[in-house]
């Protein structure tokens, strides 16, 4: 809605049909133009169709949290979370990149995550696809250079949006034994006091709008430096630190209220 305002020709894609109608109430409030369609990343036809847009900038945003221990999280789920935030988006690049490639210009932003740069307990399923994908678009940027495609990524943190905490719910559907679980999940909730988050919408719309040419753009800016520290902590990191005790980390998932704000 906000690069429709700046006179973009937006198409905006939904998961389901029943999300249409939504999105394109909710553009005529904002007083915007949308064209609204229908795009399932998972879904091959999908992705074969986004290919007659001739789409100039891509913002791939598509993705959902799986909340859980690494030991925890059943095989489907896992699977769900890499063909989404992964798989996916990849194969849809793959088509409009090409198209790209061919006009000499072009803009693909990855909308990753501050999770693909550190990690944290219970989002490691979440934080490995925004890894791979962090990896995926640094190489991407290299190999579209000579072809004059630009490539960015945008890594939001905890921002107060319902995701983060929705993602500490996922456990509620999982067909397995419960009694085989390493943790009560209804005893814990994401661990951080969250953002509001203004920022990175107005960060992540400059970047697609081109307003904006660094390649990695996380927000809120005040946690670059954590997270670049922390980018060190595996190398001084010994096997034996801290065995038998529990992780000042793991314990503020018990600690921490769900939808808690940031006060300032």
């Amino acid at each position: 809605m906000r690069l429709a305002k700046k006179g973009f020709d937006v198409i905006a894609a939904v998961e389901i049909w029943a999300q249409v109608q939504t999105l394109k109430q909710q553009a005529a409030q904002r007083g915007v133009k949308l064209q609204v369609e229908k795009l399932d990343v998972t879904d091959d036809g999908d992705r074969r169709k986004a290919l007659t847009w001739d789409v100039e900038v891509l913002v791939n945003n598509a993705g959902v949290g799986e909340g859980g221990s690494t030991l925890d999280i059943p095989a489907v789920n896992i699977r769900r979370e890499f063909e989404v935030n992964v798989i996916g988006p990849l194969l849809l690049t793959q088509g409009i990149a090409k198209q790209m490639v061919k006009r000499g210009k072009g803009r693909i932003v990855w909308v990753s995550s501050r999770e693909g740069l550190n990690v944290n307990p219970f989002t490691g399923i979440y934080s490995a696809s925004k890894h791979a994908v962090e990896a995926i678009a640094e190489t991407m940027a290299l190999e579209l250079q000579e072809f004059g495609v630009e490539v960015a990524t945008v890594n939001p943190g905890p921002f107060l949006t319902g995701f983060n905490d929705r993602m500490f719910q996922t456990w509620q559907g999982w067909e397995d034994d419960p009694s085989e679980r390493l943790f009560d999940y209804s005893k814990l909730a994401f661990p951080r006091a969250q953002f509001d988050p203004e920022p990175v919408y107005a960060t992540m719309t400059a970047v697609a709008a081109g307003e904006v040419d660094t390649y990695r753009n996380l927000e809120p800016k005040s946690m670059i430096d954590e997270t670049k520290s922390l980018q060190q902590v595996p190398w001084d990191r010994k096997t034996k630190d801290g065995l038998g005790t529990r992780p000042g980390q793991l314990q503020a998932s018990y600690d921490m209220e769900p939808e808690t704000p940031i006060t300032v």
